[in-house]
């Protein structure tokens, strides 16, 4: 297949697109996080049994993305979805407003959003900033005790899998960056594309999990290999 060739693109996202904005992924250097693995707190059962160290740990991670800010990934992806003349989807696995900060108009968060609050009482959610925990008033009911971090844990289903489902059996190219292959569904996505025919690259810094189901593997940091993909399908019109 040729690249300029791709008429629907889908492109996920993961870990590593962030952390080449210097952002930590979810398991710090240590693998702890004040003495706990960060595992076990990603979980409604966490929520229920201690709700202020899981309120702890989000605005802790909501409060670093004041120190980061877009990459040459994010900004290559933004690129391809301005100019290339069919769809491109992009599905992100990270909570982080990196791809919008990079020019994306577009972002489907599977995971949820850090800087997006919950709230069990009355159903809103809405964009925040600031850090909450359960004595903050929601901003839509006033009530106080029900917000909770817009975050997909560990055994709640993806946001917007039909969708994405959708896009995946409609698309030409497949293109995941930064991923480990490891979580599912998001790991699933490359053999759901290619049983609808499309072609399938990854660009990760090493091998992943699912590396031997793409037809083509790039290797590198993606803030240098996402451009020359992006410059690759853009580089010449589509074939009449």
């Amino acid at each position: 297949m040729r690249l300029d060739h791709a008429g629907n693109i889908v492109i996920l996202t993961g870990a590593g697109v962030s952390a080449e904005s210097g952002l930590s992924t979810f398991r710090d250097s240590g693998g702890l996080w004040e003495n706990h693995d960060p595992m076990t707190i990603a979980t409604p059962e966490a929520f229920a049994r201690d709700p202020g160290l899981v309120y702890r740990f989000y605005n802790a991670r909501r409060l670093q993305l004041n120190e980061v800010d877009a990459n040459p990934a994010h900004r290559a992806i933004a690129r391809l979805q301005r100019e290339h003349r069919g769809d491109v989807f992009l599905v992100t696995q990270n909570v982080d407003d990196l791809h919008e900060r990079g020019g994306s108009s577009q972002v489907c968060h599977m995971h949820g959003e850090l800087r997006s609050a919950w709230c069990l009482a009355c159903g809103s959610r809405y964009a925040t900033r600031e850090a909450f925990d359960a004595a903050t008033a929601c901003e839509r009911c006033a009530g106080r005790g029900g917000l909770r971090p817009d975050i997909v844990w560990f055994g709640e289903m993806p946001y917007e899998m039909d969708l994405i489902e959708r896009k995946l059996a409609a698309c030409d190219l497949f293109i995941a960056i930064g991923t480990s292959g490891t979580v599912y569904p998001a790991a699933g996505f490359v053999r759901g594309a290619r049983a609808f025919g499309a072609y399938t690259i990854e660009v990760n810094r090493d091998s992943s999990e699912t590396s031997s189901v793409f037809h083509q593997h790039r290797v590198g940091l993606a803030g240098e290999l996402v451009g020359e993909l992006v410059e690759e399908i853009l580089v010449q019109p589509p074939s009449t």
